[in-house]
């Protein structure tokens, strides 16, 4: 390729992706770098339950093998990790010292599992499910037949709930704020939703906040959650999916607005004029509602890298931030979701 611009895209999911690969059909002659803290090419994280159908090769969950970056021009970087963005010099600086400088930069970063703040302390003994290998690790450590015990249950655990069950397993949800995230449900629709999982054979505990989480003597990972009720949870694995916290430590030098995301316009172009945002790390302005607001969800992320990617080679396109946002139970008593939709 030509010296054309520098795009660099921090992150390699479904966002940065889809931007990497609309930014080359765009664009033949640019210059792109894909800086990831993943050992492994872009993957659906999506489809990180299909390990419980047999699917425990990573060649098996990658969009494209990873001679097509190559083959595109795309720079991957893996396992490096971004530690500061300088708005001002255009540059980015890795954990081990090095600097990265850029034209264009497009921010992807995701977000990282929420651990509610009474069990921060026992993260450490919670098992993960956020990419290939902590999904590995759930499925060696899960005996078949055993019961995974999720905090929480937002769309992404509910997924893979339903998995489980649909393949053997046991599942015992326990219930928080942040039960069925990124969507804002009723009373009465929450109790309808949980109905449905229990006719699907999953165990709910509700009306009492988990306060500990402990192990057994045999085993390093935690395996019984204490509820407020003085009720013992216990099983073979323990899981918090309550939502998502956008990665954004890195970018407070970017000379960029934040607040619990990156604020972006609806153009997804950031309040420095060299950078953009998409993805679960971006909060968009809805001028209607007059606020900042998340849009999750496989497809909301992967139209947002693409659109990104467009007005960083000069479109002005808009993000439809009135996305259809969907949750309930079909006649067949199946739980649909927008958040699924891919």
């Amino acid at each position: 390729m030509g010296a054309g611009l520098h795009n660099v895209i921090i992150g390699s999911g479904s966002a940065g992706f889809g931007a990497a690969m609309t930014l080359r059909a765009s664009d033949p002659n640019c210059r792109i770098t894909m800086i990831t803290m993943d050992s492994l090419p872009f993957y659906h994280r999506y489809d990180l339950p299909q390990v419980f159908r047999g699917k425990q090769d990573w060649r098996d969950l990658l969009d494209v093998p990873p001679s097509h970056y190559d083959e595109m021009g795309i720079k991957l970087r893996r396992n490096s990790c971004v530690v500061d963005v300088d708005g001002a010099k255009q540059l980015i600086t890795l954990a081990h010292q090095e600097n990265v400088a850029y034209d264009r930069l497009l921010v992807c970063a995701g977000g990282r599992s929420y651990v509610p703040e009474n069990l921060t302390g026992y993260a450490g003994l919670m098992h993960g499910f956020g990419s290939f290998e902590a999904a590995m690790r759930v499925y060696r450590d899960l005996p078949k037949g055993g019961t995974a015990i999720m905090i929480g249950g937002d769309m992404i655990g509910i997924d893979l709930a339903l998995t489980l069950l649909e393949m053997g397993y046991k599942v015992a949800l326990i219930t928080t704020p942040q039960t069925f995230w990124p969507h804002e449900v009723s009373a009465d629709e929450q109790s309808h939703l949980l109905r449905a999982l229990e006719a699907k054979g999953m165990k709910v505990y509700e009306h009492s906040r988990p306060v500990g989480v402990a192990r057994n003597a045999r085993r390093k990972a935690a395996t019984c959650v204490t509820l407020e009720d003085g009720t013992e949870v216990k099983g073979n694995v323990v899981m918090s999916f309550c939502g998502l916290a956008s990665s954004v430590e890195f970018m407070l030098g970017a000379d960029v607005d934040i607040e619990r995301g990156i604020l972006v316009n609806p153009e997804l172009r950031t309040s420095n004029d060299t950078i953009w945002a998409a993805g679960d790390v971006c909060q968009i302005w809805h001028d209607r509602e007059k606020a900042y607001k998340f849009y999750h969800g496989w497809q909301n992320v992967r139209v947002m890298g693409e659109l990104a990617a467009r007005n960083m080679s000069g479109t002005h396109e808009i993000f439809d931030v009135d996305v259809e946002n969907r949750i309930g139970v079909d006649k067949q008593g199946e739980i649909s979701s927008t958040f699924w939709i891919h």
